[in-house]
């Protein structure tokens, strides 16, 4: 494990006092993460190294996701990094660090998302060398994280079988500026009341474009389609995700 980055100042317009002031203060906080993501997607572009932003609620599983992905990936000769975003604690960075990735844990406080800053500062400790894949873990949260543009090259929304099938009708704007939705736990499919197909026409509601992948991250289900993804959006650095 490489470090961990308190996050000294979270971005935001809390304690500011009437609309237009709050509106104003929203739009310079979101005009500056702008800008510095676009640092960070060239100073990644110019190491050929592909950063991609997982986003879910928590519980969807995507730390046991990342600690596949690292483990079998790591051990076929990729070169993965791994931001770990909590509230609190490194107990996700230790996990990957235990799979073998390289990782670097930011603790947010009371902030739900990262941002373009914290993610330049943990690109610059975790140093990847060119050719790298960066998986980042946001905050499990379906709202603040898809608002800030870390400079990555895609988007993922992991959702799982435990959660309600109508989770892209509620929260749109995550899905709508995702890639690719991994639906996770299927092995748990007989346990509990979930359609997939169902939630596939709900994320595809809201954008028509999105990829759907069906994984259980236990059992290695649906693993072999989220590899083929990365590789995929490896091979392409005008991603359709980029600039939503």
């Amino acid at each position: 494990m490489r470090g961990h980055l308190p996050a000294a100042a979270m971005a935001g317009a809390h304690g500011v006092t009437g609309g237009g002031e709050t509106i104003t203060l929203e739009q310079k906080v979101l005009a500056k993460n702008e800008d510095l993501a676009a640092r960070n997607r060239a100073w990644l572009a110019e190491r050929d190294i592909v950063a991609v932003n997982m986003m879910s609620s928590p519980g969807a599983g995507k730390t046991t996701l990342l600690e596949r992905t690292v483990r079998e990936l790591t051990g076929r000769g990729r070169p993965v990094a791994v931001i770990e975003g909590d509230q609190e604690t490194t107990l996700d960075a230790e996990r990957i660090a235990g799979a073998g990735g390289s990782v670097v844990q930011i603790n947010t406080g009371a902030g739900c998302h990262l941002d373009a800053e914290m993610t330049r500062g943990a690109l610059t400790s975790l140093a990847p060398r060119s050719g790298s894949l960066v998986l980042v873990e946001n905050v499990g949260n379906l709202v603040c994280p898809a608002l800030f543009d870390l400079g990555e090259r895609s988007r993922v929304v992991i959702i799982s079988v435990t959660e309600g099938t109508d989770k892209p009708i509620k929260y749109p704007h995550m899905f709508a500026v995702a890639d690719l939705v991994i639906i996770n736990k299927i092995d748990l499919l007989p346990y509990v009341d979930f359609d997939p197909d169902q939630c596939e026409k709900h994320a595809r509601s809201v954008n028509p474009g999105l990829r759907v992948l069906q994984v259980s991250a236990t059992t290695g289900e649906g693993m072999p389609d989220w590899y083929a993804w990365l590789d995929e959006r490896s091979r392409r650095p005008d991603g359709p995700g980029l600039h939503r």
